[in-house]
């Protein structure tokens, strides 16, 4: 199979977790402890792969300053994208809630679901360039990164799902935006594949960077608070068992 294509089906896997996500809220009742503590967890494999995967690899390919600089560049731009996305109703797109404002006739934002989706891509575009990057050595896909990705896909599609349902939307709109958000993923991948095929290894490094930095500042943001808002002191434990999952499969890979 040609690698572009092995970017695409990778990418479209790790995306595929919001489709499980969604299915599980749809026609089950998930607590929302089950939620949070899906969300800690992966929020511990998200910060063990984005340090002894991204981060090293992007120092060791094109040196300290093109990291530093493309880190920074990420958590500036995710931040910043977020920001305006939380204007427009996706500030509880993980969490399940539904963003309220006066004049809505249903609860809802007004354009939450556009928000909300929106909100998917953005966490999971870096991720999903993450995967198609790794695959430029030729080798198999990195384990650790596409387990770390999978499994924080799948609270967003739990929570967002539960939110969606809530607002009235039905299940042929709900599985069509996150299953157009998992194909957009495994495009993601693919593009982030041949677009940095033969590039210098700066290059390289400032885009693994900006991946990692977009993925720490989402965590920060996002995931470790609101799964501390329903776990309290339970996240760091289970955020540290899923932090040491990763470091076992980046050994062990």
């Amino acid at each position: 199979m040609l690698m572009s294509m092995q970017a695409l089906m990778w990418g479209t896997v790790a995306g595929s977790a919001l489709l499980l996500g969604a299915a599980a809220a749809w026609w089950l009742e998930i607590p929302r402890k089950i939620v949070s503590s899906v969300m800690a967890f992966g929020a511990g494999v998200l910060i063990s792969a984005l340090a002894f995967e991204l981060v090293v690899e992007a120092e060791e390919v094109g040196g300290l300053g093109a990291t530093v600089m493309g880190f920074l560049a990420g958590a500036t731009i995710y931040v910043g994208v977020n920001s305006l996305l939380v204007r427009f109703g996706a500030e509880h797109r993980r969490r399940g809630k539904v963003a309220t404002r006066a004049g809505s006739r249903d609860g809802a934002a007004p354009n939450g679901g556009a928000a909300v989706a929106l909100g998917a891509l953005l966490d999971g575009i870096p991720e999903s360039i993450v995967l198609g990057v790794g695959l430029l050595s030729g080798t198999a896909v990195n384990p650790t990164m596409l387990a770390a990705i999978f499994i924080s896909n799948v609270p967003e599609g739990l929570a967002s799902t539960a939110d969606m349902k809530r607002a009235g939307k039905g299940p042929k709109e709900i599985f069509a935006i996150w299953g157009s958000i998992a194909l957009l993923s495994g495009l993601a991948a693919m593009i982030g594949f041949l677009a940095l095929d033969n590039a210098p290894g700066e290059v390289i490094a400032v885009v693994t960077a900006i991946a990692a930095g977009g993925i720490l500042a989402m965590l920060a943001d996002t995931m470790i608070p609101e799964a501390f808002e329903e776990q309290h002191m339970l996240t760091g434990f289970i955020a540290a068992l899923g932090f040491l999952t990763a470091l076992i499969l980046h050994y062990g890979a």
